[in-house]
């Protein structure tokens, strides 16, 4: 799909009534409490409807702070100074009640917890309508629809509290959907959810803006999919300013390099393509979905090929070589390797045997085994709800597994003293806040030193190389609770990694992150890993794991479906149909693509020709 072929959304003609505004920012700055300086600053755009605004723009730029805004969370709840106006439907957001405002604004928050607050998942997505005075048979008909629309019908007498991060997610956006309002504002709505999960959202926020008489304002890190339903983009700089406004075609494709180079997130494909074009690849327009970049390169010549002397001589060949590339099967035959001789296996550094783990009677983990060696570098994924996180917790001893069952180094997490696991083990929740145990950023990344005694000197030494590390120094003696959501989950991977333990546990560490953030944490990661580290992420991001992993564990219905070489599993795409996931939208792009065998395989893009990283 090309430019001229991205599907075209009807939309009211502007200047009639249909095309009022329903959003309208003028001049907003919003300057937190203890902040030096507002973040956004000075940001003037207009929503109407039939708009699917993506907003975009690096962590701290006050994109999470512009949607609080838009429904009048600030400053009536959320402590800010706000200056300029935020209309919404002829109402000015500072001066109307947050629950006159919720009729006209639904919102999806970064973190679901923040917004769940009854006791079953049916009472949950009722909650709104029912507060709107509709009638019984109208709540009970959008709590269903919602509900099925997002896959959790068959879960409605439950909990929330026994969904899974992505399950929670899920319900929050049906809670959304429910409200059947102009707007829908959602912060990072599939930040913790599969690959199913992704496509119920983005296929029920295409049926809430199909009609065209709805809008929807996104921030959106996982742009692979949101760029197929967007139809304007406006992005923020890391001062919080607005630096473009415009269309898809306009702000991502003609303005990628530089949104890159602002440290913000691109498609997988389009990062693929601006590499490859440095290789000397011939891709314009530069592609944004894995089928745009198939195409684009089953119409250009590999570099250096020969340029055909007529018209119509038909597709490029692949240039001839003497040596031709490896066919796939070399590449498999780690999937079947001779098992080394017992006395030459390594001790692993993590064991597991057999491990059970129920809650509230309730098996979420059924009979796990797994080894995990010394310098392993091993995501843990699998589709919501397949027990990732209740693994990764046992591991840590974060909730203590059954004595006997886990192993890391010589301790048990099930008997081990906090004190003595935190030296053996970081970890990292996938809510950063539900780690914070101080009032001040410089205080929690020392909390771990002071708590073994470090020389206070070298506790603020070490503190500013974690600040400088991870772009916290201006904000040292800021709340750990007023940051940002990508400034919390670096403070959070900071604590972690601070401590310098051997073993490194992180659930969807790259969560809020934007681009910038989220390479140079993962690279840090990798380095540390190089030196020795060894590290266990748990994600649904499967072009990370192929980055960066060198194993890799899919868990399904709480029991291991496989575990090794991260390439392996890979290749076993019945596996990963399986499991609810898919393989790394590199793959899915590079996959059956003519004339270029040199990228046939490939899964990560440093492996693309060219790369330098």
């Amino acid at each position: 799909m090309t430019a001229s072929t991205r599907p075209h959304r009807a939309r009211p003609t502007p200047g009639t009534p249909a095309a009022a505004a329903l959003l309208t920012a003028r001049g907003v700055s919003i300057t937190h409490v203890d902040a030096v300086a507002p973040t956004p600053r000075d940001v003037s755009f207009a929503v109407r409807p039939g708009d699917v605004v993506l907003l975009m723009g690096p962590s701290g730029s006050g994109k999470s702070t512009l949607t609080l805004a838009m429904n009048g969370l600030i400053p009536h709840a959320v402590p800010a100074d706000l200056a300029g106006t935020v209309d919404v439907g002829g109402m000015d957001t500072a001066r109307t009640p947050v629950a006159r405002l919720s009729e006209r604004v639904a919102m999806v928050f970064q973190d679901p917890d923040a917004q769940l607050v009854t006791g079953s998942v049916l009472d949950e997505v009722a909650f709104g309508p029912e507060n709107l005075r509709l009638p019984v048979v109208e709540v009970l008909a959008r709590a269903e629809a919602a509900l099925r629309r997002v896959g959790l019908w068959d879960r409605r007498g439950e909990n929330p509290e026994r969904l899974s991060g992505g399950g929670r997610q899920r319900l929050a956006i049906a809670c959304a959907l429910a409200m059947g309002s102009d707007l829908l504002v959602l912060d990072e709505p599939t930040a913790n959810l599969d690959p199913s999960g992704i496509d119920d959202v983005y296929a029920a926020l295409g049926d809430v803006v199909a009609a065209g008489d709805r809008a929807i304002v996104l921030v959106e890190h996982n742009l692979d999919q949101a760029v197929a339903i967007a139809t304007r983009v406006v992005v923020l700089d890391a001062d919080g300013r607005v630096i473009a406004d415009g269309g898809v075609d306009d702000v991502l494709r003609r303005s990628a390099e530089a949104l890159h180079a602002l440290g913000v997130w691109l498609p997988t494909s389009t990062l693929a393509a601006l590499r490859l074009r440095a290789a000397g690849y011939a891709l314009d327009p530069l592609p944004l979905t894995p089928p745009e970049l198939r195409a684009a390169l089953d119409g250009a010549q590999p570099p250096g090929a020969p340029f055909a002397e007529h018209a119509g001589v038909g597709s490029p060949q692949p240039p001839e070589s003497p040596t031709p590339p490896d066919p796939p099967a070399p590449a498999e035959q780690p999937a079947t390797p001779d098992p080394p001789a017992p006395a030459t296996l390594p001790t692993p550094l993590i064991g597991v045997r057999d491990l059970t783990v129920t809650r509230r009677r309730r098996v979420i983990l059924h009979r796990i085994d797994i080894d995990v060696h010394a310098g392993d570098f091993l995501a843990i994924t699998g589709a919501n709800g397949a027990g990732k996180t209740t693994l990764v917790q046992a591991i840590a001893g974060v909730v203590p597994p059954p004595r006997g069952r886990v192993r890391v180094g010589t301790l048990d997490p099930g008997r081990a003293d906090p004190g003595a696991l935190s030296r053996a083990i970081g970890f990292v929740f996938q809510n950063p806040e539900h780690q914070f145990v101080t009032s001040t950023v410089f205080d929690e990344l020392a909390q771990p030193l002071r708590l073994r005694r470090v020389p206070e000197k070298d506790v603020a030494h070490r503190v500013d190389e974690m600040l400088m590390r991870f772009g916290l120094t201006g904000h040292a003696a800021s709340h750990p609770f007023l940051l940002s959501g990508g400034q919390k989950r670096r403070l959070s991977v900071g604590t972690a990694l601070i401590a310098g333990a051997p073993v490194l546990a992180l659930d969807e560490p790259t969560f809020g992150q934007d681009r910038a953030r989220a390479d140079e944490l993962l690279t840090l990661l990798r380095n540390l890993n190089a030196e020795g580290t060894t590290v266990i992420v748990v994600t649904h991001d499967m072009q990370l794991v192929a980055e960066y992993a060198t194993h890799t564990a899919v868990l399904g219905d709480g029991r291991l479906l496989a575990h090794g070489p991260t390439a392996r599993i890979f290749d076993d795409v019945a596996l990963l149909r399986r499991a609810g996931l898919r393989p790394p939208p590199l793959a899915d792009a590079l996959r059956g693509v003519s004339g270029h065998p040199e990228l046939d395989g490939v899964v990560s893009l440093t492996d693309l020709p060219g790369a330098s990283s």
